[in-house]
């Protein structure tokens, strides 16, 4: 099996030249006539995309994984819901073995599914979202028409679409890594590029996350987005606390101070969770890292009771989203501590909350 996100990172322990990276090589110039294709059919109409009888908010990205969707997704439903609006969050549920058109995640009430049907991500959405819809499916045409016809939603959330250009978008929020925005550069599957960078022109908007580690902005993104006049917003991730299952006991980031923890996660970029940790000021003695999503299964997490035992460390932690892959597994789920994530916008003028606001305000109006 490769190991793509090293591939792409080029570690040395990957060959620079050898028959496999140039199968990929090829493979990505045939993905980018493909892609381009499909886009100039919808630039030149050929492809139409369907509108939905409320305003439809995409958050995506240009790269495969790790920008922050989720607490982006999150933070967004919250400020709408302060607002008045009654939105619902679509997404495709990667992951997840949900079979029907249609999967109700959660009503805003109660939540019908685990991770193993709705998928880690809609499920941690349902969970951080009392009072919202989320729901699932391939087709966002279908997703979306049942938030608004069953909850009576004013404003679709869909989550990871902005390559979805069959339902029509008001607002294309596209989050960047502001640390490495366009990842190795290449497309699909030599790199992590899901577009071509000039594709970045259909945005709305762009969020670098991480920005709190970065200043710069790479200089293809400013030279696009300044001929463009796409509006770029900064926003960093905040390791709010630690909490625990079932009883949600909770700990402060400042509990970690000197202590010494293990930790596990399956997430796209595990060294962005190490290093909070460690900026945390955690005494790190034991990482182990799962593929992004990873389905843990019983033989997994005695391996790592025992590795964590050999330790014995102060903490175990892992990620919100590995948590709800762990739901099944209540024992286990007992012993580790969650860290919760939120995501911070930097301030700007217009603030992000204003630049939304008014923008589903004149799709309103239109």
């Amino acid at each position: 099996m490769i190991d793509w996100q090293r591939m792409w990172n080029d570690d040395p322990a990957f060959r620079r030249f050898s028959p496999t990276r140039a199968a990929l090589y090829l493979l990505s110039l045939l993905y980018r006539r493909v892609m381009d294709l499909r886009n100039r059919f919808y630039d030149r109409r050929i492809l139409t995309s369907v509108r939905l009888s409320c305003p439809v908010i995409s958050v995506g990205n240009l790269t495969v994984g790790g920008t922050g969707k989720t607490p982006c997704v999150i933070a967004l439903a919250l400020m709408l819901q302060k607002h008045g609006y009654f939105p619902a969050v679509i997404s495709r549920g990667y992951g997840g073995r949900g079979a029907a058109p249609v999967n109700i995640v959660s009503d805003g009430k109660t939540i019908f599914l685990d991770a193993g049907t709705a998928g880690d991500e809609p499920l941690l959405i349902a969970r951080s979202l009392p009072g919202i819809p989320v729901i699932t499916g391939p087709e966002r045409k279908l997703t979306g028409q049942a938030a608004t016809d069953r909850f009576q939603s004013d404003v679709i959330l869909c989550d990871d679409a902005f390559q979805h250009r069959r339902i029509f978008r008001d607002i294309d929020i596209v989050l960047l890594d502001a640390q490495r925005p366009l990842g190795n550069r290449r497309l699909l599957p030599a790199g992590e590029l899901r577009e071509p960078v000039s594709q970045l022109r259909r945005a709305s908007c762009l969020i670098l996350t991480r920005a709190d580690q970065t200043t710069d902005l790479d200089a293809d993104i400013a030279r696009m987005v300044q001929d463009a006049r796409i509006p770029v917003f900064r926003a960093s991730h905040a390791f709010r606390n630690l909490v625990k299952f079932p009883d949600n006991a909770a700990r402060t980031t400042a509990d970690l101070q000197g202590r010494k923890i293990c930790a596990f996660c399956g997430i796209a970029k595990p060294e962005s969770f190490k290093k909070m940790l460690a900026d945390a000021g955690a005494d790190i003695i034991s990482f182990v890292d799962f593929p992004d999503h990873y389905d843990y299964n019983r033989s997994d997490l005695d391996a790592l009771e025992r590795h964590f035992q050999a330790f014995n460390a102060d903490y175990t932690i892992t990620t919100e989203k590995d948590a709800m892959r762990l739901v099944a597994w209540p024992d286990f789920l007992k012993t580790v501590w969650i860290a919760r994530i939120e995501m911070d916008m930097a301030p700007s003028s217009p603030s992000f909350e204003e630049f939304i606001l008014e923008r589903l305000a004149k799709s309103k109006k239109g």
